[in-house]
């Protein structure tokens, strides 16, 4: 299988695919959910070591990250600032209470590579969570995320192909 990489493609095949898409989760709704992980850390192990995030980072350019209590506090220690200091340059409280970093794209990125990267957030480590159990539970919040990265696009692909599903959207 080719794995598609390129933003733009990726995108414009979001758009294209957005009814597909709708049909496929409704699909997964009606399958083994155990299965349907299994198949998805399958196919992650497969595809996400073809792609370098650190070439693409587009996830670090569009997500908000939340952070916790000593994620801060270990930050603060590596950039040599207080922590009153490290959430006045890098942290706001979301409605919902949580400390989310304040700017989108991330403070820490630097080209299309994170600058912290040994010290990133849990949040971050685990995007786009393609290896945790509950793939389908997830499915609305992993297709928001379908064209913006590769792992995620190229893993639904292939979960399609594996699943046999047809789109409506094809006839």
């Amino acid at each position: 299988m080719q794995v598609l990489t390129d933003l733009n493609l990726l995108s414009q095949l979001e758009d294209e695919k957005r009814e597909e898409n709708y049909f496929f989760k409704a699909f997964l709704e009606g399958k083994n959910s155990e299965e349907t992980d299994a198949q998805v850390f399958e196919l992650n192990n497969n595809i996400a070591p073809q792609i370098d995030c650190t070439r693409c980072g587009n996830c670090c350019k569009s997500l908000m990250v939340n952070i916790t209590e000593p994620e801060a506090a270990d930050l603060s220690i590596l950039l040599d600032l207080s922590i009153t200091d490290l959430k006045d340059k890098y942290i706001e409280t979301s409605l919902q209470g949580n400390m989310i970093l304040n700017t989108i794209p991330c403070h820490f990125l630097k080209g299309t590579s994170c600058s912290i990267y040994e010290h990133r957030f849990k949040e971050c480590r685990e995007f786009p969570r393609l290896n945790r159990p509950g793939f389908t539970e997830r499915l609305f919040s992993t297709l928001m995320h379908y064209g913006r990265c590769p792992i995620i696009f190229n893993v639904v692909e292939a979960l399609k192909k594996a699943t046999g599903f047809t789109s409506p959207t094809e006839t």
